[in-house]
């Protein structure tokens, strides 16, 4: 898991990564803590080309989560290429984010 502190990391990561998981959430947030594991672990298992990437919004400044437009934990942003695929906030759960990635996912990897 890559864990990204400034607007410079999150756009070397980009470039760097086809398939980027982007989790936004607090060191505080206890939600944000409970799924991180349990997202590396789909990710290792059913979209192994996808790289996790976590933000801290309380450890790497709230510049960094302004200048993404979150305002509220959790927040999970994908990325295919580069661009920006979808996103889920607050409220979701491990199925959402599986049928997020799903279709894009099999069409870049496979």
């Amino acid at each position: 898991m890559l864990t990204l502190e400034t607007p410079q990391q999150l756009a070397e990561a980009l470039t760097q990564h086809p398939g980027l998981l982007l989790l936004i959430g607090g060191k505080d947030c206890g939600v944000c803590q409970a799924i991180k594991p349990r997202i590396a672990d789909l990710l290792a298992t059913e979209f192994p080309a996808m790289t996790l990437a976590y933000v801290d919004c309380h450890a790497s400044g709230e510049a960094l989560c302004g200048q993404l437009g979150v305002f509220s934990l959790p927040v999970i942003r994908v990325f295919f290429h580069g661009d920006s695929f979808g996103e889920l906030a607050r409220v979701f759960s491990m199925a959402d984010i599986k049928n997020l990635l799903k279709r894009p996912y099999s069409l870049c990897f496979n």
